[in-house]
């Protein structure tokens, strides 16, 4: 298996000379496969490629289970007999949890990866991995589908997403548990993942044991090939959309501070726009949102449909307001997205 992540660690570039990569580690399969491939691969990397790269831990305590400061120890021990270095935090997840009226698993993913920011920060490291892998990807995308997800969501999890990287995308969840077998690694298990009032662990435990038993045994390696063909297909239209968007943009002004208060804004030719197919209009309207605001948060299809109306009726002195940072409206034949935070 590692040298399966070695391919795919080259087939993505992951790696480049000089990076320092926090690992987040919680001591399950995963991660622990995770830790210790890594670790074993810094010498190939080094005596084949040329690379030299460094890897650095960081473990969350969620204080939830009665066994995370076991958790806590294996992962620690195991990264003192490595010689790597180790950073923790305890978080009340229940508590953050209860107070800000989130779920639970949402709210842990948002404060393991504000922590791993913390520990990317700490140590000038520029890259941030993550331990998941294809049963993970086939999980998001079942997950996207019952949402009514676009094209994008059919993509699932992408081995590289800004700093963060997924070493283990390529591999099954089987072939991390032989590996963690064979190499004695003893890992730690996590008795909430058998819990399926949690939606992901009743996509794992229930629904793709029951697609693989009823309709298609290979219904992984099937989606995953699903998921190869989205992408090439949704960079393709990202290109469009790139290009569309160059040729109908008048004017952007985006920076951080501007003059007498002045709000950060970016100005479409609206009779372009409107020439556009309706697909592209739509990518066109959250490429710009993200451009403007860093996100399209808050944006849902409802929105977007009704931005579109809005050019199409080409109406002046109409705005809309999709969440409560934008403003959009139309006027004297152009569309102005304008950041209102």
């Amino acid at each position: 298996m590692e040298n399966k992540v070695l391919e795919t660690i080259k087939k993505y570039e992951m790696i480049k000379n000089g990076d320092k990569i926090i690992l987040g580690v919680s001591g399950g399969p995963d991660s622990i496969a995770m830790l210790n491939i890594l670790y074993n691969l810094k010498p190939v990397f080094k005596q084949k490629y040329n690379i030299e790269f460094d890897i650095v831990v960081a473990h969350v305590n969620h204080m939830i289970r009665d066994e995370a400061k076991q958790d806590e120890e294996f992962v620690k021990k195991n990264c003192e007999k490595l010689g790597i270095q180790f950073y923790v935090k305890s978080i009340d997840i229940l508590k953050i949890a209860h107070n800000n009226k989130m779920g639970l698993e949402e709210t842990g993913r948002y404060e393991r990866y504000d922590f791993f920011d913390e520990v990317m920060k700490s140590e000038k490291a520029n890259k941030i991995a993550i331990a998941h892998n294809k049963n993970d990807k086939i999980e998001t995308i079942i997950m996207h589908i019952l949402r009514g997800s676009g094209i994008t969501g059919l993509k699932g999890l992408e081995p590289i997403n800004g700093k963060y990287i997924r070493p283990l995308l390529e591999c099954t969840r089987l072939e991390i548990e032989e590996y963690c077998g064979i190499n004695n690694l003893n890992p730690r298990i996590d008795k909430t993942n058998f819990d399926n009032t949690y939606t992901r662990n009743k996509i794992r435990n229930v629904v793709i044991p029951y697609i693989e038993k009823e309709f298609n045994p290979n219904i992984i390696d099937t989606l995953d090939r699903l998921s190869e063909l989205v992408k090439e297909e949704d960079i393709y239209i990202t290109n469009q959309v790139e290009n569309s968007y160059k040729q109908i943009c008048i004017k952007e002004s985006l920076e951080s501070f501007q003059q007498d208060n002045e709000n950060r804004y970016i100005i479409l030719d609206l009779k372009q726009f409107n020439m556009k197919e309706r697909v592209i209009k739509s990518k066109l309207l959250i490429y710009t949102i993200i451009k403007l605001l860093g996100n399209s948060k808050g944006i849902e299809k409802i929105h977007i449909d009704d931005l579109i109306k809005l050019c199409s009726r080409n109406i002046g002195n109409k705005y809309l307001t999709p969440n409560k940072n934008l403003k959009v409206f139309v006027k004297g034949g152009q569309i102005y997205f304008i950041d209102q935070r």
